[in-house]
């Protein structure tokens, strides 16, 4: 049963800072996901503590999606200047994660700074997505924040606002779903006005629920070089799971290819470790030597939040951690 009531928030949030300090790997997703709880709870004093713990952490995988989130939280109870501030800050620092700048541009949005949040969308997508370049699935939702928020300003469609009707699964085309006017229907006589939004409302609510359903990604398990070797090393038996590192990283980026030709969306990379995986056999009470684990471990590892959306942007970072670009490395066609 998900939380309802701010005691149950409450109960969640410690439940997670207790799994945080059993699993110290993934204290990042886990501490994050506490403070949502906090959030929620009403207690937005502790959560920016947690926020600002983490943003003490010399190796945090995600410092804008930290200060995004912080932000947010630190203007909904007063604190709006610090929050411009961080919001600004995040900007002038051009990440290439998504959901900092998605959070961001919202957080400005929900606060009725359109022209803002218009301009915010736009950098992150300018900065994101190249011309003619497939919109990976964590950038989608940039595109539809966008169309949203310049539907509210009333003005006209422009390339991008095109590009977000394409990537858009839902039956009520995003014109009708982000129309301004949406509130005067609900206070309408008219039978057919109120079924019409009736509609759109279903439609919302399956695109909600969809992402319900999946709440992390259909994740696959990569290795860095030095931790197959060592894993290898100590369970021989797993050498017809992995010939090799370039063969296992072959695979990888076929099998997420042939994922997303099939039609799943919301793919994702989680990379192991020997101590982690080792840790999560033992909590399994299964060998680390038995392969039917590995599928086990990546959903897990999945599940806190360890993911790397897959694709990246073509100009990102690889995946595997060559340091060239995606399209000159896995990406290459």
């Amino acid at each position: 049963m998900r939380p309802d009531t701010p005691a149950d928030h409450i109960t969640e949030a410690e439940r997670l800072l207790r799994t945080a300090a059993q699993y110290p790997e993934d204290r990042e997703p886990l501490l994050l996901q506490a403070a949502a709880h906090l959030e929620l709870a009403g207690d937005r004093a502790r959560a920016t503590t947690l926020y600002d713990e983490l943003l003490g952490s010399p190796d945090l995988d995600r410092p804008h999606l930290v200060k995004a989130l912080n932000a947010a939280n630190l203007w909904e109870y007063g604190h709006e200047a610090e929050a411009r501030a961080i919001i600004d800050g995040i900007r002038a620092a051009g990440p290439l994660d998504p959901a900092a700048w998605e959070i961001a541009a919202e957080t400005l949005e929900s606060h009725d700074e359109l022209d803002a949040a218009h301009d915010y969308f736009t950098t992150a997508l300018t900065l994101l997505l190249a011309p003619g370049e497939e919109v990976p699935y964590a950038t989608q939702s940039l595109l539809i924040g966008r169309h949203r928020v310049r539907r509210l300003m009333g003005v006209e469609h422009d390339v991008w606002d095109e590009l977000a009707d394409t990537v858009h699964a839902a039956s009520v085309p995003l014109d009708e779903l982000h129309d301004p006017k949406r509130l005067w229907a609900l206070g309408s006589s008219d039978p057919g006005e109120l079924r019409a939004e009736i509609t759109r409302l279903r439609a919302e609510l399956g695109t909600y629920r969809t992402a319900l359903s999946r709440p992390f990604p259909v994740a696959v398990l990569h290795w860095p070089a030095t931790e197959l070797d060592e894993l290898l090393g100590a369970y021989p038996v797993l050498r017809g799971e992995y010939p090799s590192h370039a063969d296992h990283l072959a695979r990888l980026e076929a099998a997420l290819r042939d994922l997303h030709q099939a039609g799943t969306p919301n793919l994702g990379i989680v990379t192991g470790t020997v101590p982690s995986y080792e840790a999560f056999a033992a909590s399994e009470a299964t060998s680390p030597a038995d392969p039917d684990l590995l599928p086990q471990y990546a959903t897990t590892l999945a599940a806190r939040g360890r993911a790397v959306p897959w694709p990246p942007a073509r100009s990102a970072p690889c995946w595997c951690g060559s340091g060239r670009a995606y399209r000159e490395c896995h990406g290459a066609e």
